[in-house]
């Protein structure tokens, strides 16, 4: 594993801007600054509340410190981005959590694609292995050998302590292809960690 979130900085400081001058708006700008605060303020907001947890979803699922924090700042982006054409604020957590989701689909497609060098990876440090007992290192490897989809599910309904509907939105299918999906990828994940011993 590269990384621990564990320790993530809290990075949601205000930005800075700058002024030139008095400069006197019209009212239309005052609407729509005020819109934009508001909408800042309520990303920021859910960003402090939410950004550690969506970054341990995705190193989960994807391995990877510096590509988690990059799929979740996406995720925040985008909703930014998006905030006044949400139809509702209050599943504001659903479409993180799925954007989430979606990115770490994007980012393991773009692995596929770009040639793996063939560098040995560094060895961890002993302050890491003494952290990391061998059991769940063995259920992480595990887990990423799992398909994608029974990886996301497992990741969402037993990381993520999401119930089955939460999890079916998140990933965009069934209720019940969740409870399939997550019955098969127990079932090899069990296979694969007996087969380990």
């Amino acid at each position: 594993m590269e990384g621990d979130v564990a320790h993530l900085s809290d990075f949601t400081g205000a930005p800075q801007t700058r002024t030139t001058g008095p400069v006197a708006p019209c009212p239309q700008e005052d609407t729509g600054r005020a819109e934009l605060s508001a909408a800042a303020h309520a990303v920021t907001a859910l960003y402090r509340s939410n950004a550690l947890g969506l970054t341990r979803l995705a190193f989960i699922m994807l391995g990877d410190r510096q590509s988690a924090e990059d799929v979740v700042q996406e995720a925040f982006c985008g909703l930014f981005r998006a905030w006044d054409r949400l139809p509702d604020e209050a599943n504001v957590l659903a479409y993180l959590r799925a954007s989430v989701v979606n990115g770490c689909r994007t980012v393991i497609r773009r692995r596929k694609r770009t040639p793996q060098s063939l560098a040995v990876p560094p060895a961890p440090s002993a302050e890491a292995s003494m952290l990391v007992g061998e059991e769940r290192r063995a259920t992480v490897a595990a887990l990423r050998r799992l398909p994608p989809r029974q990886r996301e599910a497992l990741v969402l309904r037993y990381f993520a302590d999401l119930p089955e509907q939460e999890t079916a939105e998140a990933m965009g299918i069934s209720r019940g292809t969740v409870k399939s999906t997550t019955a098969r990828g127990l079932a090899a994940l069990g296979r694969m960690l007996r087969e380990d011993q």
